[in-house]
């Protein structure tokens, strides 16, 4: 095993601080890659404050990874020295359930490996993330990265981009269909980009007034925000497709009455505590309330390929390791437009 550089956390209720840890040793398989930029994603402040449970510490978060191929195995064909890669939410799994055989990892029957704070398929190895200058990962969970964007700007495409491309494509949007996307953070304002760049006509749903030239620049045909009545009582039997993005509590209903029938209300936030549906707002409708988790990797290598061709990729303000915290702290707060990436150059 080789030691690398890494920024951990060790306790829910302190920041997060230099560390070392031991990488192992490339085996035949396995692809080792110096990341250049991580992604910083809500969930790490979740999991680095241990805010939904489980954290095992010390915690290296990190899961929108770009890099460079440093070292192959063996048995590597998919990749080669100076590759550009990245890893996204997970970085292993079982291979042989039904749903890792559909390239559906994501949901792999016998719990995938998640590229930290998750026990490897040995059942006792823990995963360390991409807050660190190195990262070892088997290739079958490596993507391909094309050198066509700002590499910056790609990491969060790894998690912020598949969340939000995985259901737009499995539920076939396109042109003519009404797609509303609430909340415009950085699931949102990838939703937005994709959205429109298949051709829907794309509404954000805002409770921040500020947010409609943002909206605006990012591929939103419409605005509208959620604190009028007015606007809401308007936009009712509207929508064919609803992207929430929003993790903090707010009520589902509000929203399932905007949906036309036959509507699909699609949650990609995870708020804290269970909500309340009416079953009125999905029986008179025929409306569905459904959930979406991040994607495979074929789909994950699908959706890089068409941000690539579609000069898609995220907004982002790029900080030093050593600002982390403060990045934290920005996030919980909404001040960042609309991502942040670690330069890990810096660490």
């Amino acid at each position: 095993m080789s030691e690398v550089k890494a920024y951990a956390a060790h306790k829910a209720d302190q920041p997060l601080g230099p560390f070392k840890l031991d990488r192992r040793e490339p085996g035949a398989d396995d692809v080792e890659i110096k990341i250049l930029y991580s992604g910083v994603c809500h969930s790490d402040i979740h999991t680095a404050r241990n805010e939904w449970g489980g954290t095992m510490y010390p915690v290296v978060p990190g899961h929108e990874i770009v890099g460079k191929v440093t070292r192959v195995g063996s048995s590597v064909s998919k990749f080669k020295v100076g590759d550009t890669v990245g890893v996204g939410c997970f970085v292993d799994s079982c291979g042989h359930c039904n749903n890792c055989k559909d390239h559906q990892e994501q949901y792999c029957e016998n719990g995938h490996t998640q590229t930290y704070n998750s026990y490897s398929q040995d059942r006792k190895t823990i995963s360390y993330g991409g807050y660190s200058s190195h990262i070892v990962v088997t290739q079958g969970f490596v993507l391909s990265v094309s050198d066509k964007l700002p590499l910056a700007n790609v990491a969060p495409l790894l998690c912020a981009g598949i969340t939000t491309y995985s259901p737009l494509k499995h539920w076939g949007v396109k042109k003519g269909h009404k797609v509303a996307v609430v909340g415009l953070g950085g699931l949102g304002h990838m939703a937005v980009k994709i959205a429109s760049s298949m051709g829907a006509e794309v509404t954000m749903l805002s409770r921040s007034p500020e947010k409609e030239k943002d909206a605006t620049a990012l591929g939103a045909h419409h605005f509208a925000l959620t604190t009028e009545k007015a606007n809401m009582k308007a936009l009712a039997n509207t929508f064919d497709f609803i992207i929430d993005t929003v993790s903090a509590q707010h009520d589902y209903n509000e929203y399932l009455a905007l949906l036309r029938t036959n509507g699909v209300m699609v949650l990609l936030g995870v708020p804290p505590t269970p909500s309340e549906v009416s079953a009125v707002n999905l029986i008179f409708g025929r409306r569905s309330l459904v959930g979406s988790l991040v994607g495979g990797i074929k789909e994950t290598q699908e959706m890089l390929d068409y941000c690539a061709e579609h000069n898609i990729s995220a907004d982002i303000e790029l900080i030093k390791m050593d600002q982390i915290n403060e990045a934290f702290e920005r996030t919980l707060t909404g001040d960042v437009h609309y991502r942040f990436v670690i330069d890990m150059e810096s660490i």
